[in-house]
């Protein structure tokens, strides 16, 4: 593994994410913002917050494995969420889980969200930016 999470003593433990990842491999990959569009750029689960972080994750997936990487290779996720207010959290999770669930299991590198006014069109809710590192 070229990537490896870490949860110092002295920060919150927090189940979504590490505090920190090392990486240790030698080439980067860097996916560009994933909204929840599919293979026909269409839109999947406009209205639903939780269905669109699915489909972002599942987008993620398909982005690093074409460049060779896993969920594991994740240094660093970055998520846009449109009119980010904190009693969405739970809707947010359960998007995560459902992907995790598609998936084997959800990545848990040091993430960064950030509420915003709106992203390309409308329909999105949800964009998912990801950074990885692969040997």
């Amino acid at each position: 593994m070229a990537i490896t999470l870490l949860n110092p003593s002295g920060l919150p433990q927090i189940d979504a994410y590490s505090q920190v990842s090392v990486a240790s491999g030698s080439r980067l990959v860097f996916v560009a913002g994933q909204v929840s569009w599919d293979a026909e750029g269409v839109t999947v689960g406009e209205g639903d917050l939780a269905a669109q972080v699915e489909r972002c994750y599942l987008n993620v997936a398909t982005a690093l494995a074409e460049a060779g990487a896993t969920l594991a290779d994740l240094a660093k996720l970055t998520v846009y969420v449109v009119d980010w207010t904190p009693d969405k959290m739970p809707l947010l999770m359960e998007g995560i889980a459902r992907a995790a669930a598609t998936l084997g299991g959800a990545p848990a590198p040091p993430a960064t969200l950030i509420g915003v006014a709106a992203l390309d069109v409308p329909e999105h809710l949800v964009e998912v930016e990801a950074t990885a590192v692969i040997d």
